[in-house]
């Protein structure tokens, strides 16, 4: 299996990680338990920013916190870097 296949398996779980975080944060503020700490789900959001985004849209959660407006900012360096990963030839 080639290092691009790993790379891309790993980035899709810590997206898929990152949504959970936030679907699961509202289900439990849904239910008033303890809740994910805001630090935290940005953590997730910076190295996940597509499955946080998704997360966000999906439980409609943290959508008009500004500080969660960062989401869009890892989002889009993010997509900097895998354009410029795709465009040196890299992979």
């Amino acid at each position: 299996m080639s290092i691009l296949i790993i790379a891309l398996v790993i980035y899709a779980v810590l997206n898929l990680i990152a949504m959970a975080a936030y679907v699961s944060d509202k289900k439990k503020a849904q239910k008033g338990e303890w809740r994910t700490p805001e630090s935290t789900l940005l953590l997730w959001a910076l190295v996940g920013p597509f499955g946080a985004l998704a997360g966000m849209s999906m439980a409609r959660h943290k959508t008009r916190k500004a500080k969660f407006k960062l989401v869009y900012v890892f989002l889009g360096i993010h997509l900097v870097i895998l354009a410029y990963l795709l465009f040196t030839n890299i992979f």
